[in-house]
């Protein structure tokens, strides 16, 4: 007698499917593997695109920020003060807006065969981190040049590293699970990226901001991350502690809530996209 297998929506309330997660683990390496070969096909340069993005902001930015607006950096050459900043924030907001528009860029697949349709977004920040290695060295290099001694701290760079991935995992599960029903998403996301980079402490100091703001600005997951990098590499220390504990609040709340969603939504992904 023929074995019958039965795919049943899951559970509105169950966060992870960990055993399926694991079946499938291999078609999660294969998507991650497919966005890295697209990502690179047919350019001219290749890798040194992951590079060139955080250099020439990290130009402009030492150039109005730096040099004529005279931004205090915390003793740290402004170069590297912000170039140190620009990597996680490049993972970030390279995470989130591929892994927003996962499920509509991969629709044949959702309405042609069963898997966790939560691969899709995490693939498209999984595959970020080759290009997040690639500017890694790149700040090396910058440390070696401005001489800045590397300390213990670093030890603790994974954790930070850790931080961006889930950050941009919640916020793009949420937005990939929204703009499946509402395709302004998409329109929006630029914007949204553009206002949130700013509102992270990525060509400023947390130091300039007055005191009784900074716990608002400890709202934006974010500026823990990025505060937590420069304290990781340089030795910054300004608001570390205080940022970063709020920010984890602040990331495990959005990701558990954007698992929720995604969840609720994603029995209906292969009708509505």
């Amino acid at each position: 007698m023929e074995s019958e297998v039965i795919i049943e929506p899951p559970r509105r309330w169950l966060l992870l499917h960990a055993r399926e997660l694991w079946q499938f683990r291999e078609l999660l390496f294969f998507l991650v593997w497919r966005d890295i070969k697209v990502r690179y096909k047919q350019t001219i340069i290749g890798a040194a695109w992951a590079v060139l993005q955080p250099i020439l902001t990290m130009l402009v930015f030492s150039v109005i920020f730096g040099n004529l607006l005279k931004t205090p950096s915390d003793g740290i050459p402004y170069p590297l003060f912000s170039f140190a900043a620009l990597i996680p924030w490049q993972l970030f907001s390279r995470a989130l807006s591929d892994s927003a528009n996962s499920l509509i860029n991969n629709q044949h697949m959702v309405t042609k065969i069963y898997f966790p349709r939560l691969f899709l977004p995490a693939a498209s920040i999984l595959s970020g981190l080759l290009d997040f290695s690639i500017s890694m060295l790149v700040l090396f290099g910058m440390m070696f040049y401005y001489k800045v001694e590397i300390t213990w701290a670093i030890l603790t760079l994974p954790l930070f590293i850790l931080l961006a991935v889930i950050t941009a995992l919640a916020a793009g599960i949420w937005l990939s699970a929204l703009n499946v029903s509402y395709r302004d998403v998409k329109y929006v996301l630029p914007f949204l990226l553009q206002i949130w980079l700013y509102a992270t402490p990525i060509a400023y100091s947390t130091k300039i901001i007055p005191e009784k703001w900074r716990f608002i600005a400890g709202l934006n997951p974010m500026s823990g991350v990025v505060n937590g990098f420069r304290w990781a590499l340089l030795g910054q220390t300004s608001e570390t502690s205080t940022l970063l504990s709020l920010s984890i609040v602040i990331i495990i709340i959005l990701f558990l809530s954007g698992l929720f969603y995604f969840q609720y939504m994603e029995q209906t992904f292969a009708d509505i996209v």
